[in-house]
Parts: structure tokens; sequence; C-alpha cells
């Protein structure tokens, strides 16, 4: 287990972060959200201990974390930090060196995960000779080569498609399934929803909101009308009870003011446009995070 205790960092006259405190259990993924600049990346890295909190502190299993750290952890960076000129195998191998692997046991384990991620034809390629999605994938590759007991991954569906998104993610799960401590971090909520069980949202240094997903959802978020439509929807967004409507063309999400009945909207809806569907749902994760940073002036 991951524990981070009321930790804040200090850069000269800015706070960065703000006694942040969370748990990461083994067996999970957990949501480190926020807009840019929030916070996330300085709270990463006092966790991977490249920097230090100026207090606070960070325990694995109720302990400080040892001299071995560096070999338990895995981070997937926002930014690639691959070395372009050489082929892939090689910087499998040299990334597992790093962590403590021997060149043999590196490529073996480099060669499945190239196998598992579609791109085994390119061991042998030099990395700026690949695609911006493949090259995610071998940075991902070496993030998790060592078989790190906790993975740190920032935006690690990057430059991907659908399909290679589907890949990286049930290559994700797969960690998760082998008891691995997660830490997701990226700006997908759509992802972050699908796969969080517990999430911080952190804006300006401190946290906005956090603690299981379904529990966020109870506590930040109102129900809301999503509806799939033809016609002219616009009328909606002057309805009476209706504080919010985000119109897509053949497709809305529908806010009501407090004390208003989303089903009473309805009617006037089916009077005006042809409703294909409709539903009265809890909020979205991405709705959750946009309305609690604008609350709390972020982006």
């Amino acid at each position: 287990m991951l524990e981070i205790k009321n930790i804040r960092k200090e850069f000269k006259n800015v706070v960065a972060v703000d006694g942040v405190s969370f748990t990461v259990e083994p067996g999970k993924i957990f949501g480190l959200l926020g807009p840019n600049g929030a916070g996330k990346t300085t709270t990463i890295r006092m966790i991977l201990d490249i920097i230090k909190p100026t207090s606070g502190e960070i325990l694995i299993e109720g302990k400080k974390p040892g001299k071995d750290f560096h070999n338990l952890t895995g981070y997937l960076p926002e930014e690639r930090g691959l070395y372009k000129k050489s082929t892939v195998i090689d910087i499998v191998k040299y990334f597992g060196s790093l962590k403590g692997m021997s060149a043999a046991a590196a490529e073996m384990s480099g060669v499945a995960l190239l196998k598992q991620l579609g791109i085994s034809d390119y061991k042998k390629r030099k990395v700026q000779e690949l695609s911006k999605g493949n090259q995610q994938k071998i940075q991902f590759i070496v993030s998790v080569i060592h078989d790190p007991s906790i993975l740190i991954l920032d935006e690690p569906f990057s430059g991907f498609d659908p399909i290679n998104q589907e890949l990286v993610r049930d290559e994700i799960l797969r960690l998760k399934s082998e008891g691995k401590t997660i830490i997701l971090s990226t700006h997908q909520m759509d992802m972050a929803e699908k796969m969080c069980e517990s999430i911080f949202l952190i804006n300006k240094g401190k946290e906005v909101a956090s603690g299981a997903l379904k529990e966020v959802k109870r506590k930040f978020g109102k129900e809301f009308v999503k509806i799939e439509y033809e016609g002219d929807a616009e009328f909606i967004k002057t309805l009476p009870g209706v504080k919010q409507a985000d119109l897509y063309g053949n497709f809305g999400e529908i806010e009501v003011n407090d004390g208003t009945d989303p089903h009473s909207i309805l009617p006037v809806i089916f009077e005006k446009v042809t409703l294909r569907k409709f539903s009265i749902e809890a909020p979205t994760l991405n709705r959750i995070f946009i309305d609690t940073i604008k609350e709390t002036g972020g982006e």
C-alpha cells in the first residue's frame, strides 16, 4: 500500500502542492486528476523521490521507501524520453539494465511485451522510424519491463487510436489483476471513469475531491438528462428549470436547477424534437471535473 500523508512542496514563493493526502491500495487503479498546472506532476515527482517534499511523508507498507525503492517503481512520463537513433530492442535492454535486469532477462520480457502490444516486427527498427503511437508503446514497455510493484502512468493513452488504446488498457488491467499498485494520471475522463476505483482531483495544489468514484459522483454530481434527438433543440437552453444544456447536433446533456425534477422537462422536449433516446443518469466524471474545476477557479 502506498500512503501519501499531508505532503507539501514549496518553490521559492510558490506552493505547488499544499497538504495532499491519499492512499493507493494494491490491485487498484487510482486516478490522479486535475487541469494543467494543478500540481499532479510535482506530486508524482515527490512519490518517485525525484524531488523531496517540503513537509509530509510518503510510505510504502507503513515504512519510508528504502534503497530498493527505485527498482520497485515504474514510471511512464507524459513526455517521451527515448533515444531515437537506437533500436527498439537496445532501448528495452538499456532501460531494463537501469532497473537491475540482465540483458537476457530484459530482452525476454521485452519481446513478450512487444508481442502483446502487436509490434514484434519492430524490435530491430530505430525508434525514430516508428509512429508516435508505437513510440508510446515502447515508452510503456520500458516502464513495466522490470515488473514493478508500483506503477505511475502519466497520460498513457496519448497518441493512440481506439484499437491501440484498447491494447494498452488491457495490459494495464492485466497488471492490476496481478496486484500492482497503479496511479493513472490522465485528461481522458472517460477512460479514468472506466478504469479507476478511486480518484483524487487536485487544483492549484489542493484537494478538490477525492474518494471512491461512486462516492464522488454522489457527493459532487447531480443527475442530468441525456438525450439523442433529431431537430433543432436550442430551445432547451431557455426552458424553465434548465441550468445548462450541452447540445451536439443530435446528442445532448441537460443539467437542471436544484429543486427541479429532471422528468419535468421531458414533455416539452417531446413536443418540439424527435427523441430517439433519453435517460436520467448520474453525472460523468468529465462533467464533475469541469464543474468542480470551474468552481475552484481553474482554467
